[in-house]
C-alpha cells in the first residue's frame, strides 16, 4: 500500500474510524515486523518481533486514537513505543530478577542480570538524560535508531536540514556513548 493510501486511513482512524487503523497495521505488518526484529538484534530478549508489533497494536488501538498524520510519522510514533514496550519489559524482568517484591534468599554470589535487559535499561535512561538537555537530539536518535529512518526523512519530518539532522545524530550518539561507558 502506498504512503498516500496510509495517510487516508490514518486521516480515517483519527477521525474515529478505528476499524481504519487496523487496516494500517495489517497493511504494514511486514515492515513493523522488520522494524522489531532490528530493535532485538543482537541481544538476549524474551520478546520476539511478533510479540513486540502485536502488543504495539493492542497499545496502539485500545487507548486514546493515535494523532499521527502520514507513514512516516506512523512509523516514528511506532518506533517511540516500541521503546516504550521494551523498556517495560526489561522492567519486569529485572524486578522478577531482584524478587519482585519476594523475600531474598541468596542461592549463588555473582548471578548477573541479563545483559539485554540491562543495555535497554541503560539507553533508555540515556535517552531521558539527552532529551532533558536537547529535546531534538533525542528525537533524531529515536527516529534514526528505532524507527529506521535514513537522515533526509528525519529532517523532512522535524523541518530541518538532512545535515543538521546528522549533526544532531553524531552529537547525541557522542553524548549517549559517553553516558553508558561511565561506570
Amino acid at each position: 500500500m502506498d504512503g498516500e493510501a496510509i495517510t487516508q486511513l490514518l486521516a480515517q482512524a483519527r477521525a474515529g474510524e478505528s476499524a481504519r487503523l487496523s487496516a494500517v497495521f495489517e497493511s504494514l505488518y511486514p515492515e513493523l515486523r522488520r522494524l522489531a526484529a532490528s530493535r532485538l538484534a543482537g541481544g538476549d530478549h524474551t520478546v520476539t518481533p511478533t510479540v513486540l508489533v502485536h502488543e504495539l497494536y493492542l497499545r496502539a488501538t485500545t487507548g486514546e486514537p493515535l494523532s499521527v498524520t502520514d507513514r512516516h510519522h506512523f512509523f516514528a510514533a511506532a518506533a517511540k513505543a516500541m521503546r516504550w514496550i521494551l523498556v517495560d519489559h526489561a522492567r519486569r524482568r529485572y524486578s522478577e530478577k531482584r524478587g519482585g517484591g519476594q523475600i531474598a534468599v541468596t542461592l549463588t554470589e555473582g548471578l548477573p542480570m541479563d545483559a539485554a535487559s540491562e543495555q535497554v535499561l541503560a539507553l533508555h535512561e540515556g535517552l531521558e538524560a539527552l532529551g532533558e538537555i536537547h529535546q531534538r537530539q533525542r528525537e533524531v536518535v529515536e527516529l534514526h535508531y528505532f524507527a529506521g529512518l535514513e537522515f533526509a526523512e528525519i529532517a523532512e519530518l522535524l523541518g530541518i536540514s538532512t545535515r543538521t539532522a546528522r549533526r544532531e545524530w553524531e552529537r547525541a550518539r557522542a553524548f549517549l556513548y559517553a553516558m553508558l561507558d561511565t561506570p
